[in-house]
């Protein structure tokens, strides 16, 4: 692969188990290393990612750091939908470069803060 190539490319498939992490992490290193420079994006694909729970995303963290450690980062290509949301509410998505992710709700669907609740008084109100 040389330097004017695309970035390259880990695949991560199947159901991601506690002890993938390490493994996981020397691909990324080993995909950085074979780019000359510093710096470099390394693509995770994820499209074959089968389990959507902590695990994963402790993994896929790990691998993150593993590669800002050397230098570069990582950008997750094709997550699910459930992996982007849960990435999204680990607050993950964007260090890992994840735009899959939808929000959890949109602002104008949120209630007002109840500080921002004010009560109306009625000039005929008895006191109580």
């Amino acid at each position: 692969m040389t330097a004017s190539s695309s970035p390259p490319v880990v695949v991560v498939a199947g159901p991601v188990r506690p002890g993938d992490a390490p493994q996981l992490c020397d691909r990324v290193r080993s995909a950085q290393e074979s780019v000359p420079g510093t710096g470099t994006t390394v693509i995770c694909d994820v499209s074959g990612v089968t389990s959507t729970d902590l695990v994963t995303v402790d993994a896929l963290a790990r691998m993150g750091l593993a590669a800002r450690r050397g230098g570069g980062r990582i950008r997750l290509r094709d997550p699910s939908p459930e992996l982007a949301l849960l990435l999204t509410l680990a607050g993950l998505a964007e260090a890992l470069g994840c735009s899959g992710g939808q929000p959890v709700r949109d602002p104008e669907q949120r209630e007002p803060p109840l500080a921002e609740v004010e009560e109306a008084v009625e000039t005929g109100d008895p006191a109580v």
